[in-house]
């Protein structure tokens, strides 16, 4: 499956601004990725809630690929790539696993949080974190890839 390799480039570098990650579709595997993205990421000085945005994110959509886009595969790859633009971080998230249902993004659902506790829903905020935490969102289907865009706004940081 897939034309990534196992490989990573886990910090931006002064060149280039860029930072790619390729990683096992597995749970475990994208615990790592995140941590070595918020690692690669130290150096441009973020706020603690720009990395809590990123972090947040991040986890939901690589979560999601293993557990949706994946889930009937026995194995598989992700691909992550961010680059550091003026004032913002743009993301792209690649994989070979099962296309999202009707090959479009989630509509963005906002629930309903009153009445009883036993009454809330326990699930389905992940899209609807992802839709509001970032801007310029775009998912296309090419071939057997899955692509996923999208930029996170940053504060006037400078890099280290």
């Amino acid at each position: 499956m897939g034309q990534a390799n196992h490989r990573h480039k886990s910090a931006l570098t002064p060149e280039t601004d860029e930072m790619n990650l390729v990683f096992p579709a597995r749970p475990m595997a994208v615990r790592r990725a995140l941590q070595a993205s918020m690692t690669g990421l130290a150096r441009l000085n973020l706020t603690i809630d720009e990395q809590g945005i990123i972090e947040i994110v991040l986890a939901e959509v690589l979560n999601n690929v293993v557990e949706h886009a994946y889930a009937h595969h026995k194995s598989g790859v992700i691909e992550l790539r961010v680059k550091r633009m003026s004032d913002n971080l743009c993301f792209t998230v690649l994989d070979d696993g099962v296309p999202l249902p009707k090959g479009n993004l989630p509509e963005h659902t906002r629930h309903t949080l009153s009445g009883p506790l036993e009454d809330l829903p326990e699930g389905g905020f992940g899209w609807s974190l992802i839709q509001d935490l970032t801007q310029d969102l775009h998912y296309v289907r090419s071939d057997v890839r899955n692509r996923l865009n999208f930029t996170i706004a940053l504060a006037d940081t400078q890099i280290s």
